[in-house]
């Protein structure tokens, strides 16, 4: 699949609120790259294969854009190429949540996705997290490599889920304090 020309969101002080993520890294190996600089993301690239996905079908720019901006975000190319991406949401703290991670169907199988998630892990803001989660469907195996676990117990992980990605959540039906 040929792409057009990429757009890209830069980190400037025009975006309120957009994350620091500091430090850029990146990791190397032979003509692959994983970088966290957000600059050399190709939105394009991303919003294409993300608004056809499974779990973010169907996905606004703009939704993208702002969640990428509030992101520590990973890109993987194949020399100037971008095949891959994943984020983290993150408190910086105690808490990351994974999400959007994918590596192009003509890269899969070459164990990307799994050197994608250990560089994931080896930065330093998500190291030394006491708690990493992500919501899953596909390939438990890669993530059971890359060290996660699956919950499975009853009363532990609580969600609200919409039914698409652009609408509000719902009212949430909180009782009036008596006073």
């Amino acid at each position: 699949m040929k792409y057009q020309p990429r757009s890209v969101i830069a980190d400037n002080n025009n975006q309120p609120n957009a994350v620091n993520d500091g430090p850029l890294f990146t990791w190397h190996k032979g003509a692959l790259t994983i970088s966290t600089d957000r600059r050399l993301l190709d939105i394009d690239f991303i919003h294409h294969f993300l608004r056809h996905s499974h779990w973010a079908q169907g996905i606004d720019r703009t939704t993208l854009e702002h969640a990428i901006r509030h992101s520590l975000c990973f890109g993987l190319y194949r020399k100037k190429r971008q095949i891959g991406f994943a984020r983290v949401v993150t408190d910086r703290a105690t808490f990351a949540w994974l999400s959007d991670v994918f590596i192009t169907a003509e890269y899969r199988g070459n164990g990307l996705g799994q050197w994608l998630m250990h560089s994931c892990l080896e930065h330093p803001l998500i190291g030394g997290l006491q708690r990493i989660m992500l919501y899953a469907s596909q390939a438990p195996w890669l993530y059971a490599k890359a060290g996660y676990e699956p919950i499975n117990q009853p009363d532990r992980v609580w969600t609200i889920t919409q039914p698409a990605i652009d609408q509000p959540c719902g009212a949430l039906n909180i009782p009036q304090s008596v006073h």
